[in-house]
């Protein structure tokens, strides 16, 4: 449980003051008695029932549910005898931020209706300080009834508040992780393999510079071959990693595909406003991908590009009318595969419908989520 001092007012939206007021009436209602005896006991049940009021905010466990129903059988107590049923709402307000949903509809239901009955026993019996108190005590009984559920679940609300917003700074850093690991990955293989061969031909061309001129001039000729093909492509590499825009992909689809003779038609605005920028990047890729399949693979001669937004995520068709796809590369294809798998990190899907008159593909990404102006503004 919270600790009691820092609750009231955080999960109330009531003034500490407030609760003072209810913390002295109930010596109001006691000294109205005649009976030394009456005083005394109602005094002892105040004082009892405040000690396992803090009790049952510091326990834990079966302790909790026990001091809470000390409480209870004082609320009763305190009814019947001096009219007294303000001590429902302190244990309205408690039951409420009781975390575990067994034990919070258990007292919940043993409170309500331990309530309900003392007060009509009251009712019943013609007690006239519940009569002269009526439109209170019918005010207490709402509160009874809605507090409880309101505070269990604004507890509840903020208890998966903060899992979303530990969930969110976990997936930041997978994914800042999975960025590093994949830079790692196209560094080894870019400047792996180039490097290792400019060491051997370096080697190479310092045995042979004096033994065999001509060669180590060739040696060296390649090494800056080589040299200039890897700087183009950690270029190449570095201009992808700042992120490719549709628009952008789009233009270089509509040259492969004029190169290749396929003739394209494009529905829909590509200037994407809602998809995050990493979301669009993954979608190039496999974009970039499924055309690249449709020129290499399907043999069609027109293929069209469906752009559908909508509010909360992006589809895009690529649809060609090529001889279709094998059954066996629907489910194995290496690049297939690497697009369900690019998707999927961004919670993005996959379908492809093929047919002997051609293949339909298409690709899901969820939309960013958007505040209203207005909203964003307050």
């Amino acid at each position: 449980m919270q600790k009691w001092y820092h609750i009231l007012h955080k999960n109330t939206g009531l003034s500490p003051y407030v609760w003072v007021v209810f913390y002295i009436l109930p010596f109001y209602f006691i000294f109205r008695s005649s009976s030394t005896y009456e005083v005394v006991s109602g005094i002892a049940m105040i004082i009892l029932f405040f000690v396992c009021y803090v009790l049952a905010f510091l326990s834990k466990g079966w302790l909790i549910y026990f001091w809470t129903s000390l409480q209870i059988v004082i609320s009763i107590a305190m009814t019947v005898m001096f009219g007294y049923v303000y001590f429902s709402l302190f244990l309205a307000f408690f039951i409420g931020n009781i975390q575990n949903k067994i034990g919070f509809i258990t007292l919940y239901t043993i409170h309500l209706i331990s309530t309900v009955v003392t007060i009509n026993m009251g009712f019943l019996s013609k007690n006239a300080q519940l009569f002269n108190q009526l439109p209170f005590v019918l005010v207490s009984l709402i509160a009874v009834i809605l507090l409880p559920v309101t505070t269990y679940n604004w507890n509840k609300r903020e208890k998966l508040q903060g899992e979303l917003n530990h969930a969110n700074k976990r997936i930041s850093e997978l994914v800042k992780l999975e960025e590093r690991q994949r830079i790692a990955r196209d560094l080894h293989d870019t400047l792996g393999q180039k490097l290792s061969l400019i060491g051997l031909k370096s080697d190479l061309a310092s045995k042979l510079i004096y033994k065999n001129p001509v060669r180590a001039q060739t040696e060296l000729e390649e090494i800056r071959q080589t040299a200039r093909i890897a700087l183009k492509e950690v270029r190449e590499m570095v201009t992808q990693m700042r992120g490719t825009r549709l628009a952008e992909e789009m233009f270089r689809i509509k040259q492969i595909f004029k190169a290749a003779e396929i003739e394209l038609s494009v529905e829909g605005d590509p200037d994407l406003k809602h998809t995050s920028l990493m979301a669009e990047n993954v979608l190039s890729m496999c974009l970039k991908e499924a055309v690249t399949n449709v020129v290499k693979h399907s043999n069609a001669t027109a293929c069209s590009i469906v752009i559908e937004p909508a509010r909360t995520d992006l589809i895009v068709r690529v649809i060609d009318n090529g001889s279709g796809m094998a059954e066996e590369s629907v489910c194995r294809g290496n690049g297939l595969r690497g697009m369900r798998e690019r998707l999927e990190f961004v919670n993005g899907s996959m379908d492809i419908q093929s047919s002997e008159s051609g293949t339909q593909v298409v690709f899901r990404v969820p939309n960013a989520f958007q505040q209203p102006e207005k909203e964003a503004g307050s």
